[in-house]
């Protein structure tokens, strides 16, 4: 038998942070100066005298320290409100200092942005104001927006950003991005690691575009921004501006930073200095909604019957000062989120469907404490462990046997941040219904800040079952430790243990991680170490695999070497190992040996892969059967090879395709997915996928399990949407449609109409098909006082 005790899983964690902490650190490169690296012909106020760069010859290579002497942009204060329209013409724009001279991050790291980006920052005592003039000789012609989507993709639209660090602590930022339709792309993070890429900030921006670029027009509430309670008169941020002209998919920053790094590296930021904030103040934000509703039900699983139903609640949301935010919800509702795709799971791991859910969504980093799992680069392979998951409120099995939502009473949740510590706490209340009873959650969350670069944390969860007639009450709980250390700016090294425990003693068990990640321009490379025992069992968290020790090293080359032909920007060959052993016996129960001679990233963003994936599976009696085929118990050894291959994202027409065939178990597989993106204007843009299983002998299966999906988005603009999506599955004969109307009136405040359709034919295959239809309007409007 495979034991563990405390001690060994203590070591096992731990033991590679205290070898690493034993040898000297890297030193850091030495930062060169460009000065005046763009000239200055308008006669306008620039703040900063020097341009931070690397040498521009070894500028590709080199992953430079952060500048000693910050860059630095004085924001000018005005007594007027100013229209926010996207043309700058009144007066008080012209007061504003101007930050330019913008250097590239990417293609070539360390010269002169090929366009000029033009800053301006302006405040009064209700909004910070922040505009950019993004000159481009081409003009309208060079504009790249395939669609109006709210958090667009960055790797495939024009773009203007900033990233504030209010605290000036050089962990925290908060991101505002727009393109030149004036789509919201907004982010938290912090140590450039943790990211809430889908929070929804409260700011207002507008754009206009011309025969020589585009103009963005930014406005953002002193309430929406955190920065630290200060004595001064006069703060200073940390601040970076940065811009993508995805014609020539050229990155740039005011500031620059290694292009192995995002805008969120605040260590490279530079400083916005003059800042009078106004002191913390009663900063309230409520958003009630109304929600109408009609559901209809057709089977003889579902049932028969149409019903109508009225529904209020709300959340609001107390800044009770710049460090402590509350927020709390009543009678929640989350009908306008996304629906969850369906996937055909071939593999051993639990599918991660994301949290859409906006309550859940602001502040998700701080709890989200575990090992993310990242299959598409191998750091971490397909493990996933997390303490505590969202996902797990609000939705369960109901007496039917079926998964839904279930409704959610009221919730709060507490977030602290500051220099030295971030802390919070969320407890929440699910409705009891048929099949699922009363339940209380709670979730708890403390990390400590050591130094610039380290932290360490605790996370605790319980979930309170309630007791029902036929029912007693039952209690799950964990309890983590975690860590995370940034050695220097190219070693990083985090881990976490975490134990389960339920009523009665029942489901004790452990998890844990360890992982080494080595990130530089020219080389990435991770060694991951994790562990789940067989009881273990977080009822408020997810794991995608039990009774586990998972291996996952790897390591992939970036290269930019001269004999490229000039269409490829990098060439990226790498191998990565995912080797997994029965926690419970020592066996070896799978092993997968990744080898990727070729990935080409074009100079357009398009890109093309090649890969061998050699795998050893061991199924024993009991294992989890892909699809439920009947493949026999045994060990089998095959190999299966893959090709992936996409255009440039940002094209009116662009196409993506994964193709594998190969050995599969005891037969053969062949797979394909292709997704072909259509958007002739801005206003217009639709997605076409299909996937296919082609299994021949699998199990004693041979056959086609298919997939499909079309997905449509009509705009007027980023505020007034039209969103279709239908996906068809062969393996469950489910037919899924969602189709949802949304306008945003005012920042925050929207009108939603939703259609919901699904028809299947049931568990057992009954003769009539099941049918579900929702009807839905939902109004919710934001005040803040």
């Amino acid at each position: 038998m495979f034991l563990f005790s405390v001690r060994n899983v203590f070591l096992f964690v731990f033991l590679p942070l205290l070898s690493r902490a034993q040898t000297n650190p890297i030193a850091p490169t030495t930062t060169q100066y460009n000065v005046a690296a763009q000239p200055d012909s308008t006669g306008d106020a620039i703040t900063e005298e020097t341009t931070p760069s690397t040498n521009v010859g070894a500028g590709q290579s080199v992953i430079f320290a952060p500048s000693v002497r910050r860059r630095a942009i004085q924001a000018v204060e005005i007594k007027n409100r100013l229209k926010i329209d996207g043309r700058l013409d009144e007066a008080d724009w012209k007061q504003s200092k101007l930050a330019r001279r913008f250097i590239q991050v990417d293609p070539q790291q360390g010269r002169p942005a090929t366009f000029g980006t033009d800053v301006r920052i302006v405040y009064n005592r209700h909004f910070l104001y922040i505009a950019a003039i993004n000159h481009d000789s081409l003009g309208r012609k060079a504009l790249r927006v395939p669609n109006f989507k709210r958090d667009f993709s960055s790797r495939a639209h024009d773009l203007f950003g900033v990233s504030i660090d209010g605290f000036n602590d050089q962990r925290n930022a908060m991101t505002f991005v727009t393109n030149p339709h004036s789509t919201q792309r907004d982010l938290l993070s912090f140590d450039d690691v943790l990211y809430d890429e889908d929070w929804d900030g409260f700011w207002k921006v507008r754009t206009t575009r011309t025969d020589s670029g585009w103009v963005a027009e930014m406005q953002i509430p002193w309430q929406t921004l955190r920065y630290a309670h200060s004595t001064d008169s006069t703060q200073s941020w940390g601040i970076n501006f940065f811009r993508n002209r995805r014609y020539s998919n050229e990155l740039s920053a005011w500031s620059p930073f290694p292009r192995a790094f995002t805008s969120s590296r605040m260590t490279y930021a530079g400083l916005l200095t003059g800042l009078k904030p106004p002191p913390p103040s009663p900063n309230i934000r409520i958003q009630p909604y109304v929600l109408v509703s009609d559901d209809r039900y057709n089977g003889t699983e579902v049932g028969y019957g149409q019903s109508a139903n009225v529904k209020l609640g709300g959340d609001a949301k107390w800044a009770i000062n710049p460090n402590t935010v509350l927020d709390l919800t009543l009678n929640t509702d989350f009908a306008q989120a996304d629906v969850d795709r369906q996937v055909n799971n071939l593999t051993r791991f639990s599918v991660l469907f994301p949290e859409r859910r906006a309550f859940f969504l602001e502040n998700a980093s701080l709890f989200g404490a575990g090992l993310p799992g990242n299959k598409n680069t191998g750091e971490g392979g397909s493990m996933v462990i997390k303490p505590f998951f969202s996902r797990t409120i609000g939705l369960a099995t109901l007496a039917d046997g079926t998964s839904g939502p279930v409704p959610i009473d009221a919730g709060a949740r507490l977030v602290y941040r500051s220099l030295n510590r971030n802390y919070g706490g969320m407890v929440i209340r699910q409705r009891g219904v048929p099949g699922s009873p009363t339940t209380d959650f709670v979730v708890g969350r403390y990390v400590e800040n050591i130094g610039q670069r380290n932290r360490i944390g605790t996370l605790f969860t319980l979930k309170n079952v309630h007791a029902t007639d036929s029912t007693g009450s039952w209690q799950n709980g964990t309890l983590a430790l975690d860590g995370f250390f940034r050695l220097n700016e190219k070693w990083t090294y985090s881990a976490m243990i975490v134990g389960s425990l339920s009523s009665g003693g029942s489901d004790k068990g452990l998890s844990a991680y360890s992982q080494v990640l080595y990130r530089t321009n020219q080389v990435v490379g991770w060694w991951t170490q994790s562990l789940v025992t067989r009881t273990f069992n977080p009822e408020m968290g997810f794991v995608s695999r039990s009774d586990v020790i998972a291996t996952t090293p790897g390591l992939y080359l970036v290269n930019r070497s001269k004999w490229l032909p000039k269409w490829v920007r990098n060439f990226e060959p790498g191998a990565f190992f995912e080797i997994y052993h029965k926690a419970s016996t020592g066996y070896l129960q799978e092993t997968q040996a990744n080898f990727n001679p070729i990935w080409l990233t074009f100079q357009n963003g398009g890109s093309i892969g090649i890969f061998a994936n050699s795998t050893f599976q061991r199924l024993d009696d009991g294992d989890y059967r892909p699809l439920g085929l009947g493949i026999a118990s045994g060990k089998y050894r095959y190999v299966r090879y893959t090709t992936m291959f996409s255009t440039d994202p940002s094209k009116k027409v662009s196409f993506q395709f994964n193709g594998e065939t190969g050995a599969y178990y005891d037969g053969h597989l062949n797979y394909g997915r292709a997704t072909l993106l259509v958007a002739p204007i801005p206003h217009a843009a639709f997605t076409f996928s299909a996937e296919a299983n082609d299994f021949k002998k699998v199990g004693g299966y041979t056959g086609t399990i298919s997939l499909y999906s079309v997905e449509s988005r009509l705009a007027v603009n980023p505020r007034l949407q039209l969103i279709s999506f239908f996906q068809r599955n062969t393996f469950t004969d489910k037919n899924a449609w969602n189709i949802r109307l949304a306008w945003e009136f005012q920042p925050l405040s929207f009108l939603y109409i939703v259609y919901n359709s699904g028809t299947y034919a049931g568990s057992i295959r009954t003769i009539d098909r099941q049918r579900e239809q929702h009807v839905i309007g939902k109004l919710s409007y934001l005040k803040q006082f």
